[in-house]
Order: C-alpha cells, then sequence, then structure tokens
C-alpha cells in the first residue's frame, strides 16, 4: 500500500460551555477540571504529544483563558518555588508550557463540533491533522492515536475510533456502519449517524473522541447545513467523505479500540475517572485505597 503524507498537526476544540457541570464551569473551562491535581485537557495534548504531534491547536471560546494561562509560564510562581527549593513542583509548573507549540483560535459563536474543527482551516491548510475532544481521556498505555495515525498512513482517507458501546446507549453517540478489513481491529465505514434513536442505530460501534481527519473535510463543512441541534456535525461531514474515493478525500475507516477510555463529560464518569486515577497513583495509593475500601464498607 501506499505511505500518505504523515500527521503533524492536532487540533483540540475546547470551546464548549460545560453546562452539564454548572456551578462549577461558571467562570471555570470544564476542560480545567482536575483528574485530581492536572487538568484533564493537559492530559489530552500530552497524549497527542506521545503520538509524535508537536503543533497543537487549542479552539476556544469566551471565558477560556485559563487554558492558555495553563501552558504558559508562570514566571513569578517559578521564582518563588526555586527560591524554596522546591525542584518537584517547580517541574510540574513547567512542564504544560514545556509540552508543545500551542496555538490557540476562538470558536465566536458555539456552531457545534463541526464548525469548531472548521475554526482550524487556516491553521491545519491542506494536511492531514489529528483531533482530540477534550471529554475523552484515552489511557496512556493504550497507544489508540498512534494506531490511528499508521492506518492513515497506509490507507489514506480518515480514520476515526470506534468503541462498542451498549444497545441502550447507542442514542448518545455518532455511530457507524461498517465493514470488515484485513486487519482485525480495522474496518471500513460505509455510514455514520449522529445519535440515532438506538431501534435505528446502524451498529453499537459508537464514535469516541479521537479523529484523524483528511484535509478535504474543510470543503465539505464549508457546505455541511446545520444538522442534530442545529448544529454543524462533524460526523455528517465524515459521512460524505465515506461515499469519496482517495481522490475526493475518502475514504473513512475506523480502529476499533478495546482499550481504556475515560469519559469526563459526564459528572458520574468524571467522578469514577478521578477515583481510578487516584487508585492507581503510588503516592496516593498506599492511603487513599484503604480508606476507599473502608468507607464504602461502611456505607
Amino acid at each position: 500500500m501506499a505511505d500518505f503524507e504523515a500527521v503533524t498537526k492536532a487540533v483540540v476544540p475546547a470551546a464548549g460551555m460545560g453546562t452539564r457541570f454548572l456551578p462549577a464551569t461558571k467562570a471555570t473551562p470544564k476542560e480545567m477540571l482536575p483528574i485530581v491535581d492536572k487538568p484533564a485537557i493537559q492530559y489530552v495534548v500530552e497524549e497527542a504529544v506521545s503520538a509524535g504531534l508537536l503543533d497543537v491547536l487549542m479552539v476556544t471560546g469566551k471565558n477560556k483563558r485559563s487554558i492558555e494561562d495553563h501552558f504558559d509560564r508562570a514566571h513569578e510562581l517559578e521564582e518563588i518555588l526555586e527560591a524554596k527549593g522546591d525542584d518537584e513542583r517547580l517541574s510540574q509548573v513547567r512542564e504544560p508550557a514545556d509540552l508543545a507549540t500551542l496555538h490557540y483560535v476562538r470558536q465566536g459563536t458555539p456552531r457545534g463540533l463541526g464548525h469548531a474543527v472548521l475554526c482550524a482551516k487556516q491553521h491545519v491548510g491542506d494536511h492531514p491533522f489529528a483531533c482530540l475532544l477534550g471529554d475523552d481521556l484515552i489511557d496512556p498505555r493504550d497507544e489508540l492515536l498512534k494506531r490511528m495515525i499508521e492506518v492513515r498512513g497506509t490507507r489514506g482517507g480518515s480514520v476515526i475510533a470506534l468503541m462498542e458501546v451498549p444497545h441502550e446507549q447507542v442514542s448518545l453517540y455518532g455511530c457507524a456502519a461498517i465493514e470488515a478489513t484485513d486487519e482485525d481491529d480495522v474496518v471500513k465505514v460505509t455510514d455514520l449517524v449522529e445519535k440515532p434513536p438506538a431501534d435505528e442505530a446502524p451498529s453499537n460501534w459508537a464514535i469516541i473522541g479521537r479523529y484523524v481527519i483528511d484535509p478535504a473535510v474543510f470543503e465539505v463543512l464549508e457546505n455541511t447545513p446545520p444538522g442534530r441541534g442545529n448544529e454543524i456535525q462533524l460526523t455528517d461531514a465524515l459521512r460524505t467523505l465515506a461515499g469519496r474515493g482517495g481522490d475526493q478525500g475518502g475514504p473513512v475507516h475506523g480502529v476499533l479500540f478495546r482499550g481504556r477510555r475515560y469519559d469526563t463529560g459526564d459528572k458520574l464518569e468524571y467522578l469514577r475517572t478521578v477515583v481510578r486515577f487516584a487508585a492507581e497513583r503510588p503516592d496516593l495509593a498506599p492511603e487513599f485505597v484503604p480508606w476507599l475500601k473502608e468507607f464504602l464498607a461502611s456505607r
């Protein structure tokens, strides 16, 4: 198979209002909610970097300035920690600014994920790119994005991450109709539907928040009318690309993901994520896990 253009850029849409976490997100971006002591958005950027993507564009919106501040240098704080000789915390403060080259663009009006991706057009240009949604955290031990980039490199077009969900939950996701390929974890996507009723879903393989996208998506998004929720849906644009040949930005393949994914956009899943991460931290687990067991036993 031919080798296609390498993916070097990542786009992280982070312009959502975070209404499910009000009032906490009234003045604090939901992407900055901590997973123990590190904001969720930092895990997403670290994932992009670990896959070799050092050029990261954040698509932000109103009241998101703290995201930019987090990935910037904090000279006064650094000087205080340096004077104290607190090298551990100094390293933690400097780490976000040293991860990658960060760029920012604002999505002036919240018009859906497809519109947020379209805001990246000028920065990305005519090149393939990865898109990582901040609500989905992929365990660093499961190198999903790296695998998706490999599939794009050999098959071209776009690649989406698919995860099997219970039938009663398919209406919460975009779902894919799929055909097998000669690789066990790769399928060809023949159709996509955004949040279908459970009895109309083409499968229970749902799109999770990782994409590797052909730049042809921008032309499609510019001509995609608002869909579900009166928003421009990325799923609708990818559906169009799925019906095209390689000379027009198609096809679309899916990587079947069976690893560890954490949904930080839902309150209960967010709490579960914090507990899981804390229970695996060597500095916290020795005291936290026994306390948690004792607490649960007393309920």
